[in-house]
C-alpha cells in the first residue's frame, strides 16, 4: 500500500516541499530511502523502527519498505523526516488510518522512545506552508515559538509519536498557534557603566544611528571591548520582517534549541581572532552561513582585528560592500544575507602602548608599521569611522557619577533611522553613489571647506562618499533638512587617523 505526506528540504535560506512517499509490498523485511538522502537521513531508518516499535505499534515483518523523498534531485539534509516517515510507515502497513488529505506539513526528528526532538528550521517550514496554502504544521513542541512568528498558519505541537498520532486522528486537531515572539526589552549592559570617553561614545552613536561601519583604536584597558558589548543597548529594535529574516538564519544554523526567549536584543557576534574562513564568511561542506550571516541586521565585533588572518579578513571586503556573501561548493552554491554594522578595534602597536601618556611604547617605526599592514589599505578604506581612544584619568575611575543611560541614546538614534526609512527605507551607510547627490549635497561654506579637506587629506572617492553619508546621519541626528558646515567638520574627524599606505 502507498502512502504519502508532506515535509520540506533547506536550500540556502529557502524551504523547498519535499513529498514523502512510502510504498510497502510483500518480501523479505527491509527498506530502502530514495531520493539523495545525505547519512542523517539514511540512519532514520533505525531510529524510526525503534520508535514505533516503543510507541506501542508492531515492526513491519515481511514487507519491504520502499520512501521515496522528492524531487529526487536535491539533497535531503537533516533529521527532521523521521516523524513523517513514521507516520508514512504506519499508514503504508495499515497500522493507522489518518485522512490527512494534504493539508498538513510533518517535520522533527525521533528518539528510539518516541518522543519527538526539537528541529532546525521550523520558521522556514512555517512560511513554506503558508506560501503552498497548507493549513496545519506539525512540529516539535520546542519549536512552536519559533513557528509561531508566522502568522495564519495552524500550529500543532507534539511531544512524541504517538501524540502526533492521536492529534492527527482527531476531526478538529488543536492550534497551538498562541505564542508570539517578541524583543524583550531591558539590557544588563548600559553605556552608563562606561566612565570617560565621551568622543567615542558620541561616535558610536553616530555609527549607530546611520549603521556606519567604525574602527577603535588604543591602548589595552582603555574601554574599547567595553564600549563594544554595549552597541546592542543603544541599536534600534528591528522591524517585524528584520525580526524573522534573523531568526530564519539562526533556525537554520540550529541556534534556537532550548530558548525561553528567541531574541532578547539584535544580533550580536564576537567571533574569536582563531576563526578560520569558513567559520566567518560561511562554508563548510553544506555550505553553512557563517558569523557574518548570523550577524545580519546587528552588529559584528572583530576584537584585536590586527590578529585576525589575513585571508579571512580580505574576505569581509564584498560583503561590507554589498550586504550580500555568495558561498559556492561543489554541489551547492547559495548567497546569504550580510548586511551588518562592522565593529573593530585594534591596538596602536604590538606592544599596546603608542602614544600611551605614561607608559613608554617599546615598539621601534617598523614595527608598528608592519602591526598596522596586518590590515590591508582596500580594507581599511571601507571603514566609515576611525576613533583613536586614550586611557581614562584616575579621576574618572573613581568618579562617582554616571554617565548618559543606554535607553536615552537609543530614542535619538532610533529618531535619526526612522528620519533615513522615510526617505529610502535604509540606513544612511547603505546609500549609493548615484543617490548622495541628491541626498548629500552640499552649499557654500560646506562645499567649500570640504573641497579643501578632500585635497589635504587626498580621500579617495570611496573615502569621500563616507563622509558625506556620515555627515548626512549627524544631520539626521539633529532633524536637519540640509547638512551644514559643523555636520562635515564633524564627520572629517573620523577620517583623520591614515593607514601607513596612505
Amino acid at each position: 500500500m502507498l502512502s504519502k505526506n508532506y515535509s520540506m528540504t533547506i536550500s540556502g535560506l529557502e524551504a523547498v516541499l519535499v513529498d514523502l512517499e512510502v510504498d510497502s509490498r510483500n518480501g523479505l523485511a527491509g527498506q530502502t530511502i530514495v531520493g539523495l538522502p545525505d547519512t542523517a537521513v539514511k540512519e532514520s531508518k533505525e531510529r524510526v523502527l525503534s520508535a514505533i516499535k516503543n510507541s506501542g505499534y508492531s515492526v513491519p515483518v515481511n514487507k519491504f519498505l520502499t520512501i521515496n523523498l522528492a524531487p529526487a534531485d536535491l539533497r535531503k539534509v537533516g533529521t527532521l523526516y523521521d516523524l513523517p516517515i513514521a507516520i508514512g510507515i504506519l499508514q503504508s502497513t495499515q497500522q493507522i488510518n489518518l485522512k490527512i488529505n494534504g493539508q498538513y506539513l510533518l517535520a522533527g526528528e525521533l528518539g528510539l522512545d518516541g518522543q519527538v526532538k526539537a528541529m532546525n528550521g521550523a520558521l522556514l517550514l512555517a512560511i513554506m506552508a503558508k506560501e503552498k496554502g497548507f493549513e496545519y504544521i506539525i512540529i516539535p513542541e520546542q519549536n512552536v515559538r519559533e513557528a509561531s512568528l508566522i502568522r495564519g498558519i495552524n500550529i500543532i505541537s507534539v511531544t512524541s509519536l504517538a501524540d502526533a498520532i492521536e492529534k492527527l486522528s482527531c476531526v478538529s486537531p488543536a492550534c497551538n498557534n498562541v505564542m508570539q515572539c517578541s524583543q524583550t526589552k531591558g539590557f544588563s549592559l548600559d553605556f552608563s557603566d562606561v566612565k570617560g570617553q565621551e568622543f567615542a561614545k558620541r561616535a558610536l552613536e553616530i555609527a549607530a544611528a546611520g549603521n556606519h561601519n567604525i574602527f577603535m583604536i588604543g591602548p589595552p584597558g582603555c574601554g574599547k571591548s567595553m564600549l563594544a558589548k554595549r552597541i546592542p543597548s543603544i541599536f534600534p529594535d528591528l522591524s517585524e520582517d528584520e525580526l524573522i529574516e534573523v531568526i530564519k538564519i539562526y533556525s537554520i544554523s540550529g541556534k534556537l534549541k532550548n530558548k525561553e526567549s528567541l531574541f532578547s536584543v539584535q544580533p550580536f557576534r564576537s567571533p574569536h581572532h582563531t576563526i578560520s574562513y569558513a567559520g566567518l564568511i560561511g562554508g563548510t561542506s553544506q555550505a553553512k552561513p557563517g558569523e557574518i550571516t548570523l550577524a545580519h541586521n546587528g552588529i559584528l565585533f572583530l576584537d584585536e582585528i590586527p590578529e585576525f588572518s589575513r585571508q579571512v579578513l580580505e574576505a569581509l571586503r564584498q560583503p561590507m560592500e554589498d550586504g550580500v556573501v555568495h558561498v559556492s561548493r561543489a554541489n551547492s552554491s547559495f548567497s546569504y544575507p550580510a548586511s551588518f554594522m562592522l565593529v573593530a578595534s585594534a591596538n596602536p602597536c604590538p606592544c599596546g602602548y603608542s602614544n600611551h601618556p605614561s607608559i613608554t611604547c617599546k615598539c621601534n617605526a617598523s614595527q608598528k608599521k608592519a602591526y598596522q599592514q596586518r590590515i590591508s589599505g582596500p580594507l581599511w578604506d571601507r571603514f566609515d569611522m576611525f576613533v583613536e581612544m586614550l586611557p581614562i584619568s584616575e579621576k574618572e575611575i573613581l568618579s562617582r557619577s554616571a554617565g548618559e543611560n543606554s535607553s536615552d541614546v537609543k530614542m535619538r538614534i532610533t529618531a535619526a533611522r526612522n528620519i533615513q526609512k522615510k526617505r529610502l527605507n535604509k540606513s544612511n551607510a547603505q546609500i549609493s553613489a548615484k543617490e548622495i547627490e541628491s541626498i548629500c549635497s552640499l552649499t557654500g561654506d560646506s562645499a567649500e571647506i570640504f573641497e579643501k579637506a578632500v585635497k589635504s587629506y587626498k580621500l579617495s572617492a570611496r573615502a569621500v562618499h563616507k563622509i558625506l553619508k556620515i555627515s548626512r546621519t549627524i544631520a539626521d541626528m539633529e532633524a536637519k533638512e540640509n547638512i551644514e558646515l559643523l555636520h562635515i567638520l564633524e564627520a572629517l574627524q573620523y577620517r583623520s587617523i591614515k593607514h601607513e599606505s596612505q
